[in-house]
């Protein structure tokens, strides 16, 4: 596989997951999320008592830009804040009910989408695959 094409897959599979993303949560009775606020509820989902901060700090934006998705997401029912019994200047990030069932369906989604990559691979391939992912991961995070 030579560089062009490989570059051409990470591309367009890049705006497609987006894309189609995005037009799920439309076709959903999810309609009300859009993709960003998705990828603040997945941190939240994934990170035990997450705090604004560390939303901020995974998805590489501003702590006004998760504050403004943060403010949306409660008004939608989707997460609540809780200060901290430790820190009362600390806030907690929870998902809700509705908030916990988006968070399971988008990670669906993305169970999927990796068992529908590795199907029909063999351990090798899917180990010379991680690498690859891996040293792309690296790279990525060294820009940061």
């Amino acid at each position: 596989m030579n560089y062009q094409l490989v570059n051409d897959y990470l591309t367009s599979i890049f705006n497609n997951v987006l894309v189609i993303e995005e037009s799920s949560l439309r076709s959903s009775r999810f309609n009300d999320v859009s993709i960003k606020e998705m990828h603040t509820i997945d941190v939240i989902g994934e990170t035990p008592n997450a705090t604004p901060s560390d939303v901020s700090r995974e998805l590489m934006v501003t702590l006004g830009t998760v504050t403004t998705s943060l403010n949306n997401l409660e008004r939608k029912g989707y997460i609540e804040r809780s200060r901290s019994s430790v820190d009362r200047r600390v806030v907690h990030l929870n998902l809700t009910k509705n908030g916990r069932l988006l968070y399971r369906l988008h990670r669906r989604f993305h169970h999927a989408m990796v068992d529908k990559i590795i199907a029909g691979m063999s351990p090798d391939e899917i180990k010379v695959m991680k690498k690859g992912l891996k040293n792309l991961y690296k790279f990525l995070e060294d820009l940061k």
